[in-house]
């Protein structure tokens, strides 16, 4: 296992030479959650769109939580999947509202940050991956989320087991890691994934990690790395 820790940590100072430390905003903690649930299946640049237009709507949650839910469906269609996101959301901010009288989740700072994250997880629809990324870049608490990108990455670069499901990579990947390395890796991780390791065909002559990843040597055709020889005429 301490093999394995300092593998990370070599992969993701490797990462911050080639991509830098990335840099974000933070969001007050509402806010980053329905940002979240708004980018599932869809880009950054949609799920930005659709939030801005939702606020512009909706200056304060609470007038959405009382609009009807067909207004709040039309301001998120840039995100797609309008119909199923709308309720959800509708549904967290009513549950936030019942639990506390008001929708904030400020209130999580004070709480340990397994009772942080089972409180998130007990919203509707909010799974782990929603909860880390708001306890991490809302709530400054240590979670690691794993979305797509990193549990794709993670698995190639022989991080966690192969069969390990995204869920259960949260708890084992952060184990991996400092704290204050997980904002970084996390974003920097997403990052390979969308420009490099890509899902059917990754650019792996091209990848920042190539000399120490094992998937390019464990599929040659994938990865694009097959050396060719000339037929003997």
């Amino acid at each position: 296992m301490a093999t394995l820790h300092a593998r990370t940590r070599q992969i993701v100072r490797r990462l911050e030479e080639a991509y830098g430390i990335p840099v974000w905003d933070r969001k007050d903690p509402v806010d980053e959650l329905i940002s979240t649930i708004l980018s599932q299946n869809t880009n950054d640049r949609n799920r930005d769109r659709a939030f801005t237009a939702l606020r512009t709507r909706f200056p304060a949650w609470e007038d959405a939580l009382e609009a009807p839910v067909t207004d709040i469906v039309a301001a998120i269609r840039p995100a797609g999947l309008g119909p199923q996101k709308g309720p959800r959301i509708r549904s967290v901010l009513h549950t936030i509202k019942e639990a506390r009288g008001r929708i904030e989740l400020d209130f999580l700072r004070a709480s340990p940050p397994d009772a942080a994250r089972a409180w998130l997880t007990g919203l509707p629809g909010v799974g782990p991956k929603t909860a880390a990324i708001v306890m991490l870049f809302a709530l400054d608490m240590p979670a690691f989320p794993v979305d797509t990108h990193v549990h794709r990455v993670t698995g190639r670069l022989g991080l966690r087991p192969e069969r390990m499901s995204a869920d259960a990579s949260h708890a084992y990947l952060a184990g991996l890691l400092d704290a204050d390395q997980y904002a970084p890796a996390h974003l920097n991780l997403i990052r390979l994934g969308r420009e490099v390791c890509h899902a059917r065909k990754p650019d792996c002559p091209h990848c920042a990690l190539n000399r120490l990843c094992p998937y390019k040597r464990a599929h040659p055709r994938i990865a694009g790395t097959v050396r060719t020889t000339a037929r003997k005429r």
